[in-house]
């Protein structure tokens, strides 16, 4: 009964209270500790739960709740306070008041109190606010805000308001303060606020109460969105607080961007979307500008712009177009395609130019870059992205192999336009946050760090030294263009094609195609069948050199100039053959043909060789490599002559060749002979003169010894010398220091003999003075000293022997002439025991 009955105690401490159901009744009181109550059985423990503003049942020691403190710099915001605006009384029972339900009221620190049952509270730190920093306050209770504006607590900054006069009137002067209203409290005003009634601060979505203004330094600004939808941009260097209605946009979570830098070769594509005027120059909506750096090298946003966008891309970045290429430049209004040639760096306008690219069929990159499977692969790539039609073409001829480059035809293959796609350049570390237009992208200049632009530009052809190609527009206008050289094609331009006939000997079965025409030092080799005079046939292998000359407009006159060449050839050189039998021709065949293709030669022992007006073409060499005779009898007795009359060269040149030999070998021997007897006699001339040297040596040597030896002797003659001088010296010394030693000692000896002689004296003169009278004091004075100490010595044995000192030192001394200084009575005393 005992536990029950404490188990109903309610003890409060100091700061705590709780609230008391009478089950009864239905009334609930508020008890304030420090208390002590017994409870009742219908007395229940409840709390108010602020969730479902309901009152819950609890047991005792859950039902006991802390006070609501707010210290110096807080406040609390008290729902439904009581209408006299009283709070629960410490260590007493509280009946419940009335309440202002539905009422909210900010209490600044430092205040404690306990609740009564259906209020709510929060307890809430101050606002400190840095510089930087700023509050939304709005305000729910207009009656409320307007009685109580003064009272909020703020501390203004000195910058701000140095006057308190000033700081006063400023809190003095309320605002708008309809319910609903938003208002925004400064930092670089305000350092410290705490609401009054009527007002609250409302939080960010994170719930922070303190809101981060924008800091803004050079170069950089940020974006304002009004509810309205108007925006407002902001540089700096400025600290930036928004309206109330306004928000800061931001982009990827930042809230303030850098401004673009632009240079001569970047650009902005704008468009006006608003109506403005700057500089004198009016602009009106949908007008379309392009600024570069030549006129703003930094480019700050303004509500008027919104910029257009190609894909991701802001800036528009010229291009680089070295020296020997192009690029084909569209007019967006005329439709007329330019050539822009290089060096330059070309930055277009996007408002009226556009740089393309030109896709080539598959057969005209087998024509003009023989063997380049690079450029084959990527035109069929920009095929395949931009005309389907010329993709089929290469998806026809994919299995087919690109042409190969022939050396006695074409060079190799020069660059073919367009290339793959460089990288594109990193976006920039700050975005553009203005209004913008995305469009469809098909070109964006890259900046690349390593300059590749093969494919960039405009068809170039290489066209290599001694080949020429000839360029033909749509328009009718033929150019031969003569390498070395770099030919850029205009859009519009293409290249004559030569069919070649090929094989040996030449024939139309099989022609080679191609665009260049070799015009110097060509070869084209040919395979002709001859009979001579009697009736043999020979076959004859030849190669011409051939060079175009004259003018350069005749060269592509002949479609195929090898067919044309090699059968005008062979109808001459069959002429001239039959005019000769086969002995003949066979000894003489390379002579002979060599008149008939290059002429006779002149008096300067050149030839003028076959030059051909059609087209320019000259034979200005031939090599007859080969001179096959058909019937094999004839070419046997041939051989045979031939090996015959080889023979008797060889022999009489083996004979001519023994004679020079023997010559040689004894013209030899005499050389060796006489270089021999020379190489002697410049031996012997070498030993005398050896031996003369060694004679003067050896005399020379030995008089530098005799001059050594002889001022080695006089040197020590010298030494000797200051040698007896010095010891002559020494011994001068020591003699004076010990003449001195003995003169000292001398004196000292006369010194003590004079000293010794003193001291005798005065003894004899103090043995004088001594009288007999003092003596035999002395003598008294002695014995007395010496009896005293005996005494002392003998005081113990005295002690001991139950006698007096007087006794034992009187039988002691008795028959001693000490015994007269004992005293009388004691010696007689020691008489008569004797």
């Amino acid at each position: 009964m005992n536990d029950r009955g404490r188990e109903r105690d309610l003890v409060l401490a100091p700061n705590e209270f709780a609230f008391i159901l009478d089950e009864t009744k239905g009334n609930i009181n508020v008890y304030v500790g420090p208390h002590k109550t017994s409870l009742a059985n219908t007395d229940a423990p409840v709390v108010f739960d602020a969730g479902s503003k309901r009152f819950e049942r609890r047991q005792l020691d859950g039902a006991i709740q802390a006070l609501s403190i707010a210290p110096e710099g807080w406040y609390l915001v008290l729902k439904n306070p009581a209408t006299d605006k009283s709070h629960p009384r410490t260590g007493a029972l509280n009946n419940l008041p009335s309440l202002d339900t539905g009422r909210k009221v900010n209490i600044p620190g430092p205040a404690s109190f306990a609740l009564w049952p259906g209020q709510m509270v929060r307890v809430i730190q101050g606002h400190h606010l840095r510089s930087n920093q700023y509050l939304l306050v709005r305000v729910y209770d207009e009656e409320g805000a307007k009685a109580n504006w003064k009272n909020a607590v703020l501390r203004m900054r000195p910058e701000a308001a140095p006057d308190e006069a000033e700081a006063a009137a400023k809190v003095q002067r309320p605002p708008d303060l309809t319910m609903g209203t938003l208002l925004i409290i400064r930092g670089t005003e305000v350092a410290f606020y705490i609401p009054p009634t009527g007002v609250e601060v409302v939080p960010d979505v994170e719930g922070n109460y303190v809101r981060e203004a924008i800091t803004l330094e050079r170069l950089e600004y940020c974006i304002l969105l009004d509810e309205n939808g108007n925006k407002r941009y902001i540089q700096g260097p400025d600290v930036v607080f928004p309206q109330p209605t306004e928000t800061f946009v931001a982009i990827r979570g930042a809230r303030k961007f850098r401004a673009l830098e632009l240079n001569e070769n970047t650009g902005l594509y704008i468009k006006v979307i608003a109506p403005y005027e700057e500089n004198g120059a009016r602009y009106k909506v949908g007008d379309e500008l392009f600024i570069t750096g030549k006129d703003t090298m930094i480019y700050l946003p303004r509500p008027e712009h919104a910029i257009i966008k190609y894909g991701e891309q802001e800036r528009h970045y010229a291009v680089a177009i070295p020296a020997g290429e192009a690029r084909y430049v569209l007019d967006r209004n005329k439709g007329t395609i330019t050539l822009k040639r290089g060096p330059a760096i070309y930055l277009p306008d996007p408002r009226t130019e556009l740089i393309i690219r030109r896709v080539l069929d598959p057969k005209t990159v087998s024509l003009w870059f023989p063997g380049n499977r690079e450029a084959y692969d990527y035109n069929r790539r920009l095929a395949q992205q931009n005309a389907p039609q010329i993709a089929a073409e290469f998806a026809a001829v994919a299995s087919v192999p690109v042409q190969s480059a022939r050396a006695s035809a074409a060079p190799k293959a020069a660059p073919a336009p367009g290339g793959p796609a460089a990288p594109p350049p990193p976006p920039p570390s700050s975005e553009f946050a203005g209004d913008d237009f995305t469009r469809s992208q098909t070109f964006t200049g890259p900046r690349t760090i390593v300059l590749d632009t093969r494919y960039d530009g405009a068809v170039a052809i290489d066209v290599w030294t001694g080949y020429a190609v000839l360029v033909v527009s749509k328009t009718g206008e033929r150019k031969v263009v003569a390498g070395p050289h770099t030919h850029l094609l205009e859009y519009d331009e293409t290249l004559q094609v030569l069919e070649l006939s090929t094989g040996t000997p030449k024939s139309e079965q099989n022609l080679y195609k191609t665009v260049y025409l070799r015009v110097l030092n060509n070869k084209v080799s040919d395979q002709v069948e001859v009979e001579t005079r009697d009736l043999v046939r020979v076959q004859l292998q030849l190669s011409y050199r051939v060079n175009f000359e004259g003018d350069p407009n005749k060269w592509f006159e002949v479609e195929n100039y090898v067919k044309f060449l090699t059968d005008h050839l062979r109808s001459l050189i069959r002429a001239a053959v039959k005019r000769h039998g086969i002995e003949q021709f066979y000894a003489d065949s390379v002579a002979i043909l060599r008149d008939v293709i290059l002429g006779t030669a002149g008096e300067d022992g050149k030839r003028p060789g076959r030059r051909f007006e059609e087209n320019g073409m000259r034979v200005y060499d031939v090599e007859v490599l080969e001179v096959a005779i058909g019937d094999e009898a004839i070419a046997e007795l041939l051989v045979q002559a031939q090996h015959a009359a080889v023979q008797q060269t060889l022999s009489l040149a083996a004979e001519q060749r023994r004679l020079e030999m023997v010559r040689q070998t004894e013209g030899v021997t005499q050389q060796v002979a006489e270089a021999k007897s020379a190489t002697l006699q410049q031996a012997i001339a070498l030993r005398t003169r050896e031996g003369e040297q060694q004679q003067r040596y050896q005399l020379a040597e030995l008089a530098a010894k005799l001059d050594l030896h002889e001022r080695e002797q006089q040197a020590l003659l010298a030494e000797q010398e200051r040698l007896g001088a010095i010891h002559g010296a020494d011994l001068g010394r020591r003699q004076a220091t010990a003449q001195l030693e003995l003169t000292i000692q001398q004196q000292q000896l006369d010194q003590r003999l004079r000293e010794l002689q003193a001291e005798v004296t005065a003894v004899v003169e103090k043995a004088r003075a001594v009288s007999p009278d003092l003596i035999a004091a002395l003598q008294a004075f002695g014995d007395r000293a010496l009896a005293e100490k005996m005494a002392e010595s003998m005081a113990p044995l005295a002690i001991l022997g139950g006698e007096s000192v007087a006794e034992v030192l009187g039988r002691l001394l008795r028959g001693t002439p000490l015994a007269r200084l004992l005293p009388a009575g004691e010696a007689k005393t020691e008489t008569a025991k004797s």
